[in-house]
């Protein structure tokens, strides 16, 4: 999925909405372990449930790559299930180079297939070249992340400039917006407004709402671009909603109500 595609299916949905499935097998209803699959059987259901609200799914394989083979099994299900027409995020985190960093893509963009991967970019550019050169798909770099533990590195100062900021700096110079974007964490406030000054064009893919803390106004508030600009993901508020045979409905319910309000704000901003 190129940018072309992706906003117009933010307009055609009224949605910049992205849905975690950060699927637990511990955490599913219990009735589900009677499938052959049950991870898959979770999933399935939920991009049933959800797929008309949101524009993108993000796997955190951390999830399916506790369980083994058997959840690489389930994740390529997975996405091989999700529409062709919603952006598929691999959220892998993924921060090495050479040899290493070339198989991570290989794995992410060839044998599952992923539109897009998050990428921490510690080691330097040269552990973001080796996703970037596909170029027919997405690398998202972890800018300003949402976690306590962020203030640790990303806000030291480095030549009057916080590190996410030199970070963001450095790959927008040598990516631009047709195939980069970069995480910006939802609890972060006004910070986002000096990311989006690092990276005017890019989107910016927004954990955080919800359970979290973070709010849907204010990311807009500071994070909208004119093309929109932002994925906001939503895992825990949608996926675990409720915990029984109708789990499926509640995803649903929850994440109508976010394209709600992500329509009524495109629409107050002509979009």
């Amino acid at each position: 999925m190129n940018k072309k595609q992706l906003v117009q299916e933010i307009k055609t949905k009224k949605s910049f909405l992205c849905v975690g499935l950060d699927t637990d097998i511990n955490k599913i209803p219990k009735f589900l372990l009677e499938f052959e699959d049950p991870v898959f059987e979770f999933n399935k259901r939920i991009i049933d449930a959800t797929q008309e609200y949101c524009v993108a799914y993000k796997p955190n394989l951390a999830f399916y790559e506790a369980l083994g083979p058997a959840g690489w099994d389930s994740l390529k299900k997975t996405i091989d299930y999700i529409p062709e027409n919603i952006m598929t995020i691999a959220d892998a985190k993924r921060g090495d180079i050479g040899n290493t960093a070339e198989m991570y893509a290989k794995t992410v963009f060839e044998k599952y297939n992923f539109d897009a991967v998050t990428v921490a970019p510690y080691m330097g550019l040269d552990s973001v070249e080796p996703f970037a050169a596909y170029t027919e798909k997405w690398t998202i770099v972890l800018g300003l992340t949402s976690n306590p533990g962020a203030k640790d590195f990303q806000f030291l100062k480095t030549n009057r400039r916080r590190l996410y900021q030199t970070v963001m700096d450095k790959v927008t110079k040598k990516y631009d917006s047709s195939n980069t974007m970069f995480v910006v964490g939802a609890t972060r406030g006004r910070d986002i407004a000096e990311a989006r000054k690092c990276a005017p064009d890019h989107f910016f893919l927004v954990p955080g709402i919800g359970k979290q803390g973070g709010d849907l106004d204010e990311v807009v508030k500071y994070g909208f671009n004119n093309q929109c600009g932002l994925l906001v993901n939503s895992s825990r508020g949608i996926i675990y909603a409720l915990n029984g045979r109708e789990f499926d409905s509640a995803a649903a319910k929850a994440a109508s109500e976010m394209r709600n309000q992500m329509a009524e704000i495109l629409g107050k901003r002509n979009f």
